[in-house]
């Protein structure tokens, strides 16, 4: 890790203006989460299935031989999509007959086919220093021995690991934004949320008197992101910044 801590380094100090008066090392708790979720494909809805959709809805259809001949389309193009609009419960036989579910009339009304897919199971990180799920680099750097846990800690947050549904979805498109030409994968539903372990994850901390400017300030890396992290610098600014002034330059 002092590879990495020497190239941060002479990162900050390309400004001769910059002077590092402090390092420091420590971890942050990451709680793994795992979420098993009911995704969906989500595409504009094409103009065979539409025509299929507005003809049922205005007339009485018993086979799929009647709809083609009707749309002057190939029969087995519209027993696949017929027998798809069935299956995802767009169409269902009444009376021997083909009717529109609820469902069939709400995406035909928008124009958005929505095609159930089976239930998957992914692992979030959630930081109690943050209150948020981070979207973790693999690529990161090991320690060989993780250093002290972070100062400013909040000790009733990380107990109070309440995750809402809209969080957790966030978290989940964002680590899976999978598109397809016009569709798109998403959440739809959280089946389950369940906490696991907590790991440290080390941050590199650097205390920086601009000399130009005559200010105290502090930049963070987070090993875990693999870059700088906002988030905590910030709070360490505000908690530490009248304290560093004293300590450092008095």
């Amino acid at each position: 890790m002092s590879k990495l801590q020497q190239r941060l380094m002479r990162e900050l100090q390309q400004n001769r203006n910059i002077k590092i008066v402090k390092t420091a090392e420590w971890c942050i708790p990451i709680r793994t989460v795992d979420v098993t979720y009911e995704p969906v494909r989500r595409s504009t809805m094409d103009v065979l299935m539409t025509m299929l959709l507005l003809s049922i809805q205005e007339a009485d259809f018993s086979n799929a031989q009647e709809l083609s001949e009707l749309l002057l389309v190939d029969p087995l193009f519209i027993e696949d999509l017929v027998s798809l609009m069935i299956r995802v419960n767009l169409v269902r036989n009444e009376d021997n007959f083909y009717r529109l579910t609820e469902k069939g009339q709400r995406q035909l009304e928008r124009g958005i086919f929505e095609e159930e897919l089976e239930e998957e199971t992914s692992t979030l990180y959630f930081s109690p220093c943050h209150q948020s799920f981070l979207t973790i680099d693999t690529s990161n750097d090991e320690y060989d021995e993780l250093p002290e846990l972070y100062r400013y800690i909040d000790k009733e947050a990380e107990q109070q690991e309440q995750f809402e549904e809209s969080m957790v979805i966030a978290a989940l498109q964002e680590a899976d934004e999978e598109e397809e030409g016009s569709s798109q994968k998403v959440i739809a539903k959280i089946v389950q949320t369940e906490a696991q372990q907590i790991n440290d994850s080390p941050c590199l901390e650097f205390v920086l008197y601009d000399k130009e400017q005559d200010i105290v300030f502090v930049r963070v890396w987070n090993t875990l992101l693999n870059q700088w992290d906002h988030h905590l610098e910030q709070q360490l600014t505000d908690e530490e910044q009248l304290t560093w002034r004293e300590q450092y330059l008095s």
